[in-house]
């Protein structure tokens, strides 16, 4: 009793000014609210239509909310007439004596609660202004559209694991905070979010300009222009469709032709509602008064719905279920019913019910959070998205044989995609990692100028090793983090290489109480210059060679080159023997002649010093040998390093084979 009371007392001060809650974004008497579409950024489009018998049709929008009316307020009338102007107030400081105008009288006869006449401070946000929009002629048939600032609709799941695949229950949680009921009106839901931005259409703007100033002969500032002509005449205007904010097939379907087709289930009740009204299909006109705003797709060709199946086992009592449509790139789910959604209440519809692909297995991928994962994989529930739209990121609640096994939120999920949505760890299967890294193989990269390039692979080797301590096999999923630009070398049958997010999905089966190996093998190109004489190009070479792939002509080039340096590596293994044991003699004929003066002046050295002699002179007649052979191989180097960079010279190698 005490609260039917405090609502009547409540009510009671609506009408006496005193405001019990947030008004209505835009109130029109006389225009019944027909359709709203939620989207996922904060806002909403509204439709409502009527009969008018005026010249003139008055709103009231909220102060914070007519940008976005302005900016997206979208009119489509049957008949001759036509929308002549839509004027509003500005919020501009006037003089104190200066009486203020009177207000104006409503457009169809309909009086406005006094709670909604815009009482309040200049700065309250929920201030109302009036827009009054004039038109030609006193009857019309009026369909308006535009958006608002409105909660975003939430996605929740429901996954059941069955024997031959999963079925998949996807509701819209949808809140009416708007300040006025949503009685029997066209409920549609858009998965993503299109660019929504604030456009402040009613504060007036005066830009800056720069003065220009005449001093007689001389124009001080003159700004420049470009003006493009048009080089052909624009196409005539196109009746349809309308450009109105997320302007859809069943929006646009209460004017479209009489026998455009069958309707479905969906539209029975505007083509009532066409039939009631009287109006003929011809003479339709159409004003715009902005098409651009918050949340204001571009208008696309109407798309035909795909209804999903009517029935499933796991929805058996619904009637029918939200026809599924992609508009523009956005998926839309439109209720085939009227509902009502009382202001300041929530509701939840189911938008599908259908069979589709999916399991539940187990998924190693170890989370800061959860430190039992680093050695444990978790269970996970696998499905394909085959439901023709996408699927927005809510949570997921998994069930199978009966019982709740866990929930698990869900990313969004575009049309064909699959998920793999963690929601238990299973203990009975272990996982252990190791990782190795090293450099591997030598290609040749680049050749110009004489300089030459090589490419080898860094390697990363990781090693999984999962025991399955079960009694029954497990399928696991591995889901290995990628390096970086590295690439998979021969990856394990049915990997899943998922790019964009860094990872890959490796599958294994492990059978009861078995021990399973596996080995990913990543690697990364890296390129450096190195010199002809090193083994690494001597390798490269020999693998480019050995190539079916490679270039005849570049691979004739290289040979004859490298006959030449063959000559030149042996050379030069030889000067650099020679140097040895020149360097070694040096020091040995040093150290005799240090010997032989510490001994000078020992007479009883003489036989020591005979045979200190002997070696001195085989070192001294080793050393003229080793010269002349030096200048020789040194000679020979020089020559064939001469024939070398010629013949390398005209090689020229730009582009690499493809690793294989």
């Amino acid at each position: 009793m005490n609260k039917l009371l405090a609502v009547a007392a409540c009510g009671l001060g609506l009408w006496a000014g005193v405001g019990c809650a947030t008004p209505p974004p835009v109130v029109a008497p006389g225009l019944a609210l027909k359709k709203v579409v939620i989207y996922r950024n904060g806002v909403g489009y509204f439709e409502r239509g009527g009969h008018v018998q005026s010249d003139r049709v008055e709103f009231k929008v909220r102060k914070n909310e007519i940008g976005d009316f302005l900016a997206t307020l979208a009119v489509l009338e049957r008949g001759g007439s036509s929308v002549r102007s839509a004027s509003f107030p500005l919020d501009v400081e006037e003089d104190s004596d200066v009486a203020a105008s009177p207000p104006s009288s409503g457009p169809v006869g309909a009086a406005i609660p006094p709670s909604l006449s815009g009482s309040g401070g200049p700065d309250n946000p929920n201030k109302l202004k009036t827009v009054v929009m004039s038109l030609d002629g006193r009857e019309h048939d009026l369909q308006v559209g535009y958006i608002a600032e409105t909660p975003v609709w939430r996605p929740s799941y429901r996954l059941v694991i069955e024997k031959d695949g999963a079925g998949l229950q996807a509701w819209g949680i949808v809140q009416n905070l708007s300040g006025e009921d949503w009685n029997n009106v066209s409920l549609s839901l858009i998965a993503e979010a299109p660019l929504a931005f604030d456009a402040s259409l009613a504060t007036p703007v005066i830009p800056p300009r720069p003065i220009v100033t005449d001093g007689g002969d001389v124009i001080a500032v003159v700004p420049h222009s470009d003006t493009s002509l048009a080089s052909e005449p624009p196409p005539p205007p196109a009746v349809a469709p309308m450009p109105m904010a997320a302007s859809a097939p069943a929006e646009l379907e209460m004017l479209n032709e009489e026998g455009s087709g069958a309707e479905d289930k969906g539209s029975a009740g505007r083509a009532r509602s066409r039939k009631k009204s009287g109006a003929s299909a011809p003479a339709r006109r159409m004003s715009t008064l902005g098409s651009m705003g918050r949340g204001a797709p571009a208008s696309a060709p109407a798309a035909d719905v795909v209804v999903p199946q009517p029935y499933s086992r796991q929805a058996k009592n619904l009637s029918a279920l939200a026809a599924v449509a992609l508009q523009a790139g956005a998926t839309r789910y439109e209720l085939p019913g009227l509902v009502t959604i009382p202001n300041k209440s929530a509701t939840m519809v189911m938008l599908l019910d259908r069979h589709i692909p999916g399991e539940a297995i187990a998924l190693f991928a170890p989370e800061a959070g959860v430190p039992e994962s680093a050695s444990h994989p978790f269970r996970v529930a696998r499905f394909t998205n085959q439901t023709g739209g996408l699927l927005e990121r809510g949570p997921l609640a998994i069930f199978s044989e009966g019982a709740f096994l866990g929930q698990g939120m869900a990313d969004p999920l575009p049309s064909g995609g699959t998920a793999t949505v963690p929601f238990a760890l299973e203990h009975s299967l272990a996982v252990e990692v190791n990782h190795e890294s090293r450099e591997e193989g030598a290609r040749l990269y680049h050749i110009e100028g004489g300089a030459l390039t090589v490419a080898r692979d860094a390697v990363w080797l990781t090693k999984y090793r999962v025991k399955n301590g079960a009694d029954r096999a497990a399928k696991l999923l591995l889901k290995h983090p990628r390096v970086a630009g590295a690439r998979l070398n021969k990856p394990p049958t049915g990997t899943e290489d998922n790019v964009g997010t860094g990872s890959a999905l490796v599958p294994m089966q492990v059978g009861s109480r078995a021990t399973v190996d596996v080995t990913l093998d990543e690697r990364q190109e890296t390129a450096r210059n190195i010199d002809w004489l090193s083994p690494l190009a001597d390798d490269a070479v020999m693998a480019y060679l050995g190539d079916r792939r490679a270039d005849p002509g570049i691979a004739g080039q290289i040979k004859a080159a490298w006959e030449i340096r063959q000559v030149l590596v042996k050379a030069t293994e030889q000067q650099q023997k020679l140097s040895t044991e020149d360097g070694e003699r040096r020091r040995a004929t040093e150290e005799t002649r240090a010997n032989l003066k510490a001994l000078e002046k020992n007479a009883a050295a003489a036989d020591l010093r005979a045979k200190l002699t002997v070696r001195l002179a085989a070192d001294s007649a080793r050393l003229d040998v080793l010269g002349k052979q030096l200048i020789e191989v040194t000679l020979k180097i020089n020559e064939n390093q001469i024939r070398f960079n010629e013949a390398i010279r005209a090689v020229k190698l730009l582009q690499p084979l493809p690793a294989g």
